[in-house]
């Protein structure tokens, strides 16, 4: 990893996507800062998409896509995408999986937690599952072990997992926060990823983003990924001074210099 600031003048010019991470990446203890809501608007007023990819649920997306100066939400680890439709006021929707198809995805899912909370009774529900559409959340537990158990289970039983500073995630379906960035930006926006690497940089803090890091040659990892580095198979390739909401203005900062 590279500190941010030792990046030359011109490296991030081609920047027109920022996909960042929220939790202790766009905040910091939980907490979003108006230094960090700023540097979202300056990024928009500049031409530059910021599109929010998390594990975050429906409805945090829904109020997020809404109101914040983003240009849509990837959510639940890319069960969706959510983007404000063109009178300002409606959301347009978008699923990774069809109607009918998520129908009985939300079923498998229901019946999967089921079962896990039979086996694993310790195990609770994140307190956002009641908003979540595409996937089942269970409170990252203290005890690394159960936490284990909690993964797991879920893998045995055929969901693709991710675990986060919040979140023991698990959904259906095969995809990753990268495959529905592919699937998106393609649909929404015209833009290969696979063809136009140099043109996205994407901005995380942990474990969870690690296929993002992998892939994106702008990809920077603000301070406190370094306490998830031996989970992480590639690191970012740049580094930011500050933690989550500090660190994102610093590369907010940089592609902005950068592009004038």
């Amino acid at each position: 990893m590279r500190p941010i600031d030792s990046a030359g003048a011109g490296e991030f010019a081609e920047v027109g996507f920022v996909l960042t991470d929220m939790d202790e990446t766009l905040t910091f203890h939980g907490r979003l800062s108006a230094r960090t809501y700023a540097a979202l608007e300056r990024l928009q007023a500049a031409g530059v998409k910021v599109i929010p990819v998390t594990a975050a649920p429906a409805g945090w997306c829904d109020q997020m896509a809404r109101m914040w100066p983003v240009d849509g939400v990837i959510g639940e680890n890319g069960g969706f995408f959510f983007q404000r439709d063109e009178n300002g006021h409606g959301l347009d929707r978008h699923f990774w999986h069809p109607p009918e198809e998520r129908r009985r995805v939300t079923r498998e899912l229901e019946r999967i937690a089921a079962r896990l909370q039979a086996a694993l009774p310790a195990a609770r529900f994140a307190e956002d599952q009641p908003f979540r559409l595409t996937s089942i959340a269970f409170a990252q537990p203290d005890d690394p072990q159960q936490r284990a158990d909690i993964v797991d289970l879920l893998r045995r039983e055929g969901a693709g997992v991710t675990v986060n500073n919040l979140w023991v995630l698990g959904w259906l379906g095969g995809y990753d926060e990268l495959a529905a960035a592919r699937r998106f930006l393609e649909s929404r926006y015209g833009l290969s990823i696979e063809a136009d690497r140099r043109a996205v940089a994407y901005v995380g803090d942990s474990t969870n983003d690690a296929p993002m890091f992998s892939f994106f040659e702008h990809s920077f990892g603000v301070s406190t990924v370094r306490n998830y580095l031996a989970e992480i198979p590639k690191a970012p390739r740049w580094i930011t001074r500050g933690p989550g909401r500090d660190g994102f203005v610093e590369v907010a900062d940089a592609v902005l210099a950068a592009k004038r």
